[in-house]
């Protein structure tokens, strides 16, 4: 986890954690999510290991499971046929002598390069970082290094290497969340590290033994907090392989506190070359973190992040458990004009939650304001979870306000004079945990054509728009004190929607 979590943060404060431990806030099942997965309680961050094999996505995460709030790491687990029903499994991974179990990820080795296999079975190898919490408070720079664990039975139990750690630090304090996966140029793995202010890549022929390759990063992109949860990985367009090098930070992120930024660029197995030195985030809004993407998946590069900030991560108003994922989503590489943008879609797996019921509009004219609670059946009682989606022939400055007879609204739509999407949850309820909550958060419309369509995926307590075939993403949290239950069009400019459909989304798995 982050240092910057442990120091910066009034909630990791021993008075605090002392009172969390003992005291548990009345349940909020109103902000439980449905279809992003969240603990049945206690405390979450990091998404972790994702990896898909035999049928089964595994999913591990960050987890303290005595408290709401950060405490000794863990590796919680969830398995999932279709990346949106979860099913919680027993912990993973426990703290040991080396220390807590802090991020990491994990991999196939269809090859048994790490000789764990036996008699034909393919091992799966979690690479974590071991945290070891008297190094850290004795003021050592050695107290996290990278070890291994292994399951034989297809993810359900882990043994851990019996020679960790496979890679000592080397005298820095932040030597953490190694990303690993195979490249076949080299014909060895490859650890994508995060060491303080830049990123380290190590190589290995077997997972048991390191060699440093290059560093990356000293002087580029945004440093406003110790590079964190680092993650390479090609993509292709037009034909041409590009590696993109994701990266977090705990602080200085694009909205204040944390984000994640990404670099799109060439790797040789060695060294990574950017193509752009712009500071780009993989996120507009104010609340993804921490994420990765998963292994195994073949052609398709999925994401998935921590969907909160650590300004106030330990501090929203939910109970018994603290912290949601993202929607797994879909990576592609879009051109706009001569630069290339990372996208992002929701999954199609997305379609399953679906429920029958659903409305489609078609050629809304909206002058100053078109209410449209009467039009969308069941609104009222979706309870925050529903699917929205609409597009235009012509962009126009609008938005779309969602409100509750408390008065409490969430507006979402386009500036035009500034050329951005934006997210108001200034009035969208309970915002007085932390005064870095409540704001209006924009982010700039990267498409230059005049068509435009978005996807807004709302789910209790949280927002994820899709501007744009994924050009523009923002992910926001927000808390009413009751379900919003009418929705409204506005638009100064003129507005013609050419479609609207709207979808109650459900999901079983808890």
């Amino acid at each position: 986890m982050k240092r910057t979590l442990l120091l910066g943060l009034a909630f990791a404060a021993q008075a605090h954690l002392s009172l969390a431990q003992t005291a548990t806030p009345p349940a909020t099942p109103q902000y439980r999510p449905a279809y992003h997965f969240t603990p049945a309680a206690h405390w979450m961050n990091d998404p972790n290991g994702l990896v898909y094999y035999q049928g089964t996505y595994h999913l591990f995460f960050q987890h303290y499971p005595e408290a709401m709030v950060w405490g000794p790491m863990h590796w919680g687990h969830a398995t999932s046929a279709d990346l949106v029903h979860w099913r919680e499994q027993p912990i993973a991974l426990f703290p040991d002598s080396l220390g807590y179990i802090f991020s990491g990820s994990a991999v196939v080795d269809s090859k048994n390069t790490s000789g764990f296999g036996k008699n034909g079975q393919t091992p799966l190898v979690a690479i974590f970082t071991h945290h070891d919490p008297k190094g850290d408070k004795a003021g050592t720079s050695t107290f996290q290094n990278q070890s291994l664990a292994y399951s034989l039975d297809a993810g359900k139990t882990w043994t851990k290497y019996a020679g960790n750690p496979v890679l000592k630090n080397p005298g820095i304090r932040d030597f953490r969340d190694p990303k690993v996966s195979w490249n076949e140029a080299t014909k060895k793995w490859v650890m994508t590290l995060a060491t303080k202010d830049r990123i380290t890549f190590f190589s290995s022929p077997n997972l048991r033994t390191w060699t440093k390759e290059s560093e990356f990063g000293e002087k580029l992109g945004a440093h406003g907090g110790v590079w964190e949860c680092p993650d390479l990985f090609p993509l292709t367009f037009n034909g041409k392989t590009h590696w993109v090098l994701l990266v977090s930070v705990g602080s200085g992120g694009l909205h204040g506190g944390s984000g994640i930024q990404y670099f799109v660029g060439q790797f040789d197995g060695h060294t990574f070359t950017p193509s752009s030195t712009q500071t780009r985030w993989v996120d507009q809004g104010k609340d993804n973190y921490a994420g990765v993407t998963w292994a195994n998946t073949g052609a398709r590069r999925i994401f998935q992040g921590w969907m909160t900030n650590l300004e106030y991560s330990g501090q929203v108003p939910t109970s018994p458990w603290r912290s949601a994922l993202t929607i797994p989503r879909e990576l592609a590489l879009r051109q706009v004009g001569q630069d290339v943008w990372l996208a992002a879609q929701p999954v199609a797996e997305v379609n399953k939650l679906l429920q029958p019921g659903s409305t489609t509009l078609q050629n809304l004219p909206v002058t100053k304001e078109l209410d449209l609670s009467s039009r969308l059946p069941g609104l009222a009682g979706a309870g925050n979870r529903f699917q929205l989606k609409l597009s235009t022939k012509q962009l126009a400055g609008f938005s779309l306000v969602l409100a509750n007879s408390r008065g409490e609204e969430l507006v979402i739509g386009y500036d035009q004079p500034t050329n951005a999407y934006y997210v108001d949850r200034q009035k969208a309820g309970k915002a007085d945990f932390n005064d870095k909550f409540a704001g209006r958060y924009t982010a700039p419309r990267r498409a230059t054509i005049p068509a435009a369509d978005l996807t807004l995926l709302f789910d209790a307590s949280s927002v994820e728009v899709f501007a744009d075939n994924g050009l523009t993403v923002m992910t926001e949290l927000f808390f009413p004190t009751e379900p919003f239950s009418t929705i409204k069009l506005r638009s100064d400019a003129g507005l013609v929607v050419s479609d609207l459909a709207y979808a109650k989304l459900v999901a079983d798995a808890k």
